[in-house]
């Protein structure tokens, strides 16, 4: 198959996009277009994917962003069987676009990977005024009711489903665990991976690793939201705390090897009611302990599996407490450790799932053309709730 992937909002390097769904379906001998914000992030295309320019968009003004891939989804939809969108913002290009390609009778499969809850993230956008934000909210509800008529959706958590009226697939945000068996976790560093805003915890993340100096050092490796840049600059200069920026994936999970602990310092905010964070995943899967505030997901991850410890929410000097004791049990370290991992490798590897996800898209080519090919696509789509494929996590 032929598959366009786009976004216009997150990194081209994005784990999901990139690292596991293209990853997915190039081992499968598809063919991808990668719409992306490349020369805005500072970065190319990876061999063997056919990488198209798109801008960023960032903050309030998304015009020339949705501008760019309304033509570029145009130009390019009609000659692609999959057409994969990343983005909430991507749907306002689909009107006028979705009539043009079933007048013309080439109308690919359109999906909207669903990576959160859009509404709920609404209340964290601090560009956003706090008057605009409640109708955004019933506005955005209405579009995604909208776009489940109109666009198959999969969703990347279970508890997305109860936003929608259809039943639709569950291809869960898992990382790939890999397969050597890891360092022991070491005494004297503590980690964070993902992106850092004051609702993931960023301003936390310095005060505990402030409490923990000298004896711990904390690594912070992500980009950072503007209101937090220049906090997380000033710490890295003053010794408070390493902070790397935005790494790509496998220098990243690097980092992870042998550390102390994992940290997880979300916010209760509502849209992470409902996501189980990537990173204490992805610590889990390396061998590291964690620490998490009491995300519900996290918190029932950690708490079942007993591969670390969980604080209370924005609250540095428990976390810091919390690292301290890691390091001072080494039998509560190593087992947690232990623990973590074989919960990984035993059901929290995207290596599992990558069939899976490409089943679906083929599937879904399948059902539309009869054939599977690109030949005698059917004009008129069928509602995706009738025809889904579900893939629990």
């Amino acid at each position: 198959m032929r598959i366009l992937v786009v976004t216009v909002v997150h990194h081209p390097e994005d784990a999901r996009i990139l690292h596991r769904e293209i990853a997915a379906l190039t081992e499968r001998g598809h063919h991808i277009v990668y719409a992306a914000p490349f020369a805005a992030r500072e970065t190319a295309p990876r061999p063997g994917v056919e990488g198209v320019d798109l801008p960023r968009a960032v903050g309030r003004d998304r015009r020339a962003a949705l501008r760019a891939a309304r033509a570029l989804l145009t130009e390019r939809g009609p000659e692609a069987d999959v057409v994969l969108l990343h983005d909430p913002e991507l749907l306002l290009a689909l009107p006028g676009t979705l009539r043009r390609w079933r007048r013309g009778g080439r109308a690919p499969v359109t999906v909207w990977d669903v990576h959160e809850d859009t509404a709920a993230a609404l209340t964290m956008k601090r560009w956003l005024p706090a008057a605009l934000r409640p109708p955004l909210r019933l506005a955005v509800r209405a579009a995604e009711r909208l776009a489940e008529r109109q666009v198959r959706l999969l969703l990347a958590e279970d508890a997305y489903r109860t936003r929608f009226r259809g039943d639709h697939p569950v291809v869960p945000n898992l990382p790939l665990v890999p397969p050597a068996a890891p360092e022991r976790p070491g005494t004297e560093r503590a980690v964070y991976l993902g992106h850092l805003s004051r609702a993931r915890g960023a301003l936390d993340l310095i005060e505990t690793a402030r409490l923990l100096r000298p004896e711990v050092r904390v690594e912070v490796i992500g980009a950072a939201d503007p209101d937090v840049r220049g906090d997380l600059a000033a710490a890295d200069r003053a010794g408070v705390l390493r902070w790397h920026g935005y790494l790509p994936n496998d220098r990243a999970l690097a980092l992870l090897r042998g550390a102390l602990a994992g940290l997880s310092l979300l916010h209760d905010q509502p849209n992470y009611r409902h996501s189980r964070p990537t990173k204490v995943v992805e610590y889990m899967a390396h061998g590291v302990p964690v620490v998490t505030t009491p995300n519900p997901l996290a918190a029932a991850l950690v708490t079942r599996h007993r591969c670390g410890l969980v604080v209370p929410y924005e609250d540095p000097a428990a976390a810091a407490a919390a690292v301290r004791r890691l390091r001072t049990d080494p039998r509560l370290r190593l087992d947690s450790a232990g623990r973590g991992r074989a919960a990984a490798v035993a059901e929290l590897d995207w290596a599992e799932r990558a069939a899976e996800f490409a089943d679906v898209l083929e599937g879904w080519v399948k059902e539309e053309t009869g054939t599977g090919s690109r030949g005698t696509r059917r004009r008129h789509r069928r509602r995706p709730e009738r025809t889904a494929v579900t893939v629990d996590g």
